[in-house]
């Protein structure tokens, strides 16, 4: 077996559950939304990161070509 899974185990919704309420515990419910919002904005810049990068490859790859 796996040592991490020996470990951790498998996740059920007991432990799903537990962590909900830890999360809700330390940062309390007014702080999550904006946690959110952060964790979101940062998913949007890397995307836009990745597709700009994506597009340069494309570009230097099309006048290597040339």
């Amino acid at each position: 077996m796996n040592a991490l899974t020996i470990f951790l185990g498998v996740t059920g919704p007991w432990q799903i559950a537990l962590v909900i309420i830890v999360v809700l515990l330390l940062f309390g419910g007014k702080k999550i939304p904006e946690l959110m919002k952060g964790l979101g904005g940062g998913v949007k810049e890397f995307k836009n990161a990745m597709k700009d990068e994506d597009q340069k490859l494309t570009k230097k790859e099309d006048e290597t070509k040339e």
